[in-house]
C-alpha cells in the first residue's frame, strides 16, 4: 500500500512497509503528539459544553472554585510561617499557592480565568452572537461565584480560631504584598497570569496522567513572579478588607477591575485569539 507526497513540486511515491506489525502502529500512534488543531478542537468542545450548562449548575461549581482557591492563600501562609528564615523561603512557600488551583482544575470546578479561554474558543469559531451572550452570561454567573465563595472564605478565616496568630500574621503579610502593587502593576502582572493560565489550559489535553505536575508549575511560576490573579487575589484583598485593614474602593478600584482587566487581556485578547490564528486554516 502507498500513497504519493509532493516535495519541491516533484512527486513522490512512499510505500508503507507491510512488515508493520499492528504493535508498531500502536507504539508510533502513542508517541505522536497532539496537534495544535487538536487542541484547540478538545478546548472547544469542552467550552460549548459549559456554554449550554444550567446557569445554577454554573453558580455551584462556580461557588465551590471561589471556596476552594483560598487554599492556595492557607497553604502558602502555612509554609511561610513554618519555613525558617532565609534566602530561598519564597522558592519553598510559593509552591503552596498551586494547591487551590490543584484543588479547581482536578476537581472540575468552574474558574473564572480558565473560562477566558475555554469559553472563548467556540465563540471565535461560530461568531454568532447568541454565543457571545452565552459566553457573556458565563462570565458574569461563574465571576460572581467565585468571588462570593472568595469572600465566604475570607470571612471565616478572618473570624474564626481556625489558625494560630502566627499563621495570620502570614496571610497578612502575603495579602499585603499584594496590595502593595501599583495600579498599572495589577493590570500587567494580570496580563502574565492570564496568559499562564489560558497556556495551561492549553496543555492539559495533551498531559496525559501528567496533570498534577503541570498544574503545579504553571500556578508555581504565577505566585513566583507575583503575577496578579482575579480569584485567587480576591481572598487576599477580601482578607484585608474584613479585617478593615483596606477600603472597599481600594479592592474594586485598586486590584479587582485592573487586575480583571489584565486577565482578561492576557487570556483572550492574546491567547485565545493568537491560538485560533495558528489553526485557523487547519479547522476551515
Amino acid at each position: 500500500m502507498g500513497y504519493i507526497i509532493s516535495v519541491l513540486g516533484e512527486p513522490m511515491q512512499i510505500t508503507e512497509k507491510s512488515s508493520q506489525t499492528a504493535k508498531d502502529k500502536e507504539i508510533v500512534e502513542d508517541h505522536v503528539g497532539l496537534k495544535a488543531s487538536h487542541v484547540y478542537e478538545i478546548i472547544r468542545i469542552e467550552g460549548e459544553a459549559e456554554l449550554v450548562r444550567r446557569p445554577s449548575a454554573l453558580w455551584w461549581s462556580g461557588l465551590a472554585a471561589g471556596l476552594s482557591i483560598g487554599f492556595s492563600v492557607i497553604a502558602e501562609a502555612l509554609l511561610a510561617t513554618y519555613l525558617p528564615d532565609s534566602a530561598w523561603k519564597p522558592l519553598v512557600d510559593n509552591l503552596g499557592y498551586s494547591v487551590g488551583f490543584l484543588i479547581v482544575i482536578l476537581a472540575h470546578q468552574q474558574l473564572f480565568t480558565e473560562n477566558t479561554l475555554t469559553a472563548v474558543l467556540p465563540v471565535i469559531k461560530r461568531k454568532k452572537l447568541r454565543w457571545l451572550f452565552a459566553m457573556l452570561r458565563l462570565w458574569g454567573v461563574v465571576l460572581t461565584a467565585n468571588i462570593v465563595g472568595c469572600f465566604i472564605f475570607a470571612m471565616t478565616i478572618a473570624y474564626t480560631p481556625m489558625f494560630s496568630e502566627a499563621v495570620h500574621t502570614s496571610i497578612y503579610e502575603i495579602s499585603h504584598h499584594l496590595m502593595s502593587n501599583s495600579t498599572t502593576e495589577m493590570f500587567v502582572k494580570g496580563i502574565a497570569a492570564g496568559w499562564l493560565i489560558a497556556v495551561l489550559v492549553w496543555m492539559l489535553p495533551s498531559a496525559e496522567g501528567a496533570e498534577f505536575l503541570v498544574i503545579t508549575l504553571i500556578t508555581y511560576l504565577i505566585a513566583l513572579g507575583d503575577f496578579t490573579h482575579i480569584i485567587a487575589g480576591s481572598a487576599e484583598a477580601f482578607y484585608l478588607f474584613v479585617l478593615g485593614k483596606e477600603s472597599l474602593s481600594q479592592v474594586v478600584f485598586h486590584f479587582f477591575l485592573p487586575t480583571l482587566g489584565g486577565n482578561i487581556f492576557g487570556g483572550t485578547l492574546l491567547f485565545a485569539v493568537l491560538s485560533y490564528v495558528q489553526v485557523r486554516e487547519e479547522i476551515a
